[in-house]
This record gives C-alpha cells, sequence and structure tokens, in this order.
C-alpha cells in the first residue's frame, strides 16, 4: 500500500516542463471556451433535450444552459489569463465532477455514447489533477547541477 502512495505522489519528483504546462492549459482553454460557445449558441437544442430528460424544462432550462456556459467561458478565459492557476484547476477538477455526477444522474447512457461525452472526463480529470500538482514548481527543461 506504501508504494501506492508513493507512485500517486510521484508526479510532484517530475514536475511538467513548462511549455507543456502552457500548451495544456491553452488546450484546456479552447475546450472550455468552444464548449461554452457550442452550448450557448449551436447546440442549446441538445442541452434542453438532456435538461428534459432530468425533468428541467422552460426558463429553468434556459438558465441552466447559459449558466453553464457562462461557467465554461470564465474558466476558458481564467486559463488564458494565467492567473491563480492552482485555483483554477481546483475548480476545473470540481465543475468537471459535479457536470459528471448530474449527467451520470440524467444520462447514464451517456457513458456508453460512441463520442464518449462522459468518458473523456477521465483523462481530462488526470491532466488538471497532474497540472494542479505541477502549478507552483518552477521548472525548466535545462538538467540542474
Amino acid at each position: 500500500m506504501a508504494d501506492g502512495v508513493q507512485a500517486a505522489s510521484g508526479c510532484l519528483d517530475f514536475p511538467m516542463p513548462s511549455h507543456h504546462q502552457l500548451a495544456a492549459r491553452l488546450s484546456l482553454s479552447f475546450l472550455w471556451l468552444i464548449t461554452a460557445i457550442t452550448s450557448a449558441f449551436f447546440a442549446r437544442d441538445i442541452g434542453y433535450e438532456v435538461l428534459a430528460h432530468g425533468g428541467i424544462h422552460g426558463k429553468l432550462a434556459s438558465t441552466c444552459i447559459w449558466a453553464g456556459s457562462a461557467l465554461d467561458l470564465c474558466i476558458g478565459i481564467w486559463l488564458l489569463s494565467g492567473k491563480k492557476l492552482k485555483l483554477c484547476y481546483f475548480a476545473q477538477i470540481v465543475i468537471i465532477v459535479i457536470y459528471t455526477i448530474l449527467l451520470s444522474l440524467i444520462k447514464p447512457d451517456f457513458w456508453l455514447h460512441p463520442f464518449g461525452p462522459l468518458t473523456k472526463n477521465i483523462p481530462l480529470l488526470v491532466l488538471i489533477f497532474y497540472l494542479y500538482q505541477s502549478s507552483g514548481h518552477q521548472h525548466t527543461d535545462r538538467p540542474q547541477p
């Protein structure tokens, strides 16, 4: 058991190089921003359909769609800002877990969907956790003496 705990914390020993952190952060920002735009402007019908499966209709459904889009937009912009990234990574983990739980309750068949709207969350959570663990570590690509 101790080996498993040590292995789990081993990512602290090898923080992600800064240019990899930047690439990961920008790709996550892209994901959040595109999701916000798509949810608000191009796929609202899908959002209404999913929410209807959970018994959410009308103004409440519209509020949920716009609030979710706004939250996704804020996360995307926050990532671009580069400010308080450790907190941003933590917030993303919480948001993705909440979205995953809610969607699992409303549309559990999404776990078996061929495009993986829920299964994609697992590798995203791993990446974001790795960024969370790496944030605050000053790491360069040059070997240390």
